[in-house]
């Protein structure tokens, strides 16, 4: 009994690192591979005594849906989104299935019940304590998007398009 015990733990711990690893490689493949997408952002600076410096994002109105139709949205899904040739997205509509047009790109997003807006998985930059004043300037938040539109915030950038680095 004691045998079986051991060997049932460690098989759960094995299938647990393996969901876990599983993840963090398509991330990693996210990163590595995916569309570079610019979000214009509104920053909001707050500071978390839990959690440090960091940015709150709140995305500007080119990239959410008209009011009505966001508050039709389910609490999940998929927004389509024009990309400039610079790579800032702009809302078009909720995905339909219908093919994408040149230029378009899935993004996941959730909808809270507490907001009127979309959030499309990246709502707070964190950085060290002491670096607010090197992402003050960020107009842009910088995510890499995969073919299904789930996105990875891996940056901030200022109007120019720079990434900002400490």
């Amino acid at each position: 009994m004691n045998v079986a015990r051991i060997a049932l733990l460690l098989g759960g711990m094995a299938l647990i690192l393996a969901v876990a690893n599983r993840d963090i490689l398509r991330k990693r493949q996210t990163i590595a591979e995916g569309r570079l997408v610019l979000l214009e952002i509104q920053p909001v600076d707050p500071r978390s005594l839990m959690q440090g410096d960091y940015m709150a994002l709140d995305y500007a109105e080119r990239t959410m849906p008209r009011e009505e139709v966001t508050a039709a949205l389910p609490r999940s899904g998929t927004a389509i989104v024009a990309l400039d040739p610079d790579g800032v997205a702009r809302f078009v509509r909720v995905d339909d299935d219908a093919p994408l047009a040149a230029g378009e790109q899935r993004l996941r997003f959730k909808r809270p019940r507490d907001s009127g807006a979309l959030q499309y998985g990246a709502e707070a930059f964190f950085f060290q304590e002491g670096d607010a004043a090197v992402y003050g300037d960020a107009k842009y938040g910088v995510l890499r998007v995969d073919d299904d539109g789930n996105s990875i915030l891996v940056g901030l950038a200022d109007a120019s398009r720079n990434m900002l680095n400490r």
